[in-house]
């Protein structure tokens, strides 16, 4: 879909966004052209049947890359202990403190794109669903395959807002306007988040997850799940404290992002450790706990990391826009 590019208020002073994404402050970004929705699962299967490309859940985990994201002192773990896998949300069955996100994630051997919960799952009939446990490179990887791009960090809150300055989601101000659910978050009925022992979503084809592409309605520039459903890579370092040095600035054009990554709000884990941001929540957002279906929410996570909630969409410059689309009718 064209996004036509503009100037807008990035970042919010509302009573609930977190420090992170204060202050809101002008910048404008030219033209360009986004994915409709995140890149599916049928669509990454044809990258990887093409090229032969294997992911970065599908590799024996590399521990220089690991030892950067844990506390200094960290003991390198046994090599049986580093095998293939990634991180999937497991849940609890009774209420826990929410101050420590291990109580309801853990480490999958065997958890990959094709096996999104471990390798009993599987994503038969999930063609049009968001693909998932892909780390930063995996997505660039693909984005290289098509003629694309990961979006700047100033391109996807632009596009999320769909032309509504400043307003709380990507639909307007209500989280649900005559009850009307607008995106995949957390749809749990008698528990409160992580506690999964009741909940069930139906539009997750059964069970607490993704939907398929176009399951909710789009925003105003046409485009689908930019907020709920999967958390989307962009191409932006992560720095907590980025907005309050942008905001020193008249209106920037085009921001690229900062140099470096900066965030002291991650327990154990060096201030300075690399990091990506990524936007738009998930399926698993809720009040209780993450209120990441907004168009300023942010988070920094490590490139290396894939997730059972974490995927992404790309865009084109309108000047690369032809010789993307030759690029795609080749494959």
């Amino acid at each position: 879909m064209w996004v036509p590019g503009g100037e807008f208020l990035m970042g919010s002073d509302h009573k609930l966004a977190q420090r992170n994404e204060k202050p809101a402050h002008k910048v404008r970004v030219g033209g360009f052209w986004m994915d409709q929705t995140h890149v599916t699962n049928r669509q990454f299967a044809e990258f990887v049947k093409a090229t032969g490309y294997v992911t970065t859940a599908e590799r024996k985990p590399d521990w220089e890359a690991l030892k950067v994201q844990v506390p200094p002192d960290t003991p390198k773990p046994p090599d049986s202990a580093l095998v293939p896998g990634a991180m999937v949300f497991v849940g609890t069955d009774r209420p826990v403190p929410l101050n420590d996100y291990s109580r309801w994630w853990a480490y999958a051997p065997g958890a990959n794109w094709r096996h999104p919960q471990g390798p009993r799952s599987g994503i038969d009939g999930k063609d049009d669903h968001p693909v998932v446990q892909v780390s930063y490179e995996d997505a660039q990887a693909y984005a290289k395959w098509v003629g694309k791009r990961l979006p700047t960090e100033a391109e996807w809150e632009f596009a999320a807002r769909g032309g509504l300055e400043q307003a709380t989601y990507a639909w307007g101000d209500q989280l649900m306007p005559e009850g009307r659910p607008m995106a995949n978050i957390w749809q749990g009925r008698q528990e409160r988040f992580p506690v999964v022992k009741p909940v069930i979503s139906a539009k997750a084809g059964g069970a607490l997850g993704t939907s398929p592409a176009r399951t909710f309605p789009a925003n105003g520039y046409g485009l689908y799940d930019m907020t709920g459903n999967a958390w989307q890579w962009v191409a932006d370092w992560y720095r907590a404290d980025y907005f309050g040095e942008q905001a020193k600035l008249r209106t920037v054009a085009d921001p690229q992002g900062p140099a470096s990554s900066y965030d002291p709000d991650d327990r154990g884990v060096p201030a300075n450790a690399p990091k990506r941001v990524t936007r738009g929540g998930s399926f698993l957002c809720n009040e209780d706990y993450c209120l990441s279906y907004r168009p300023s929410a942010r988070r920094g996570t490590d490139p290396h990391n894939p997730m059972s909630h974490l995927g992404f969409r790309l865009v084109v410059g309108a000047e690369d826009w032809e010789k993307s689309k030759l690029k795609q009718a080749m494959h």
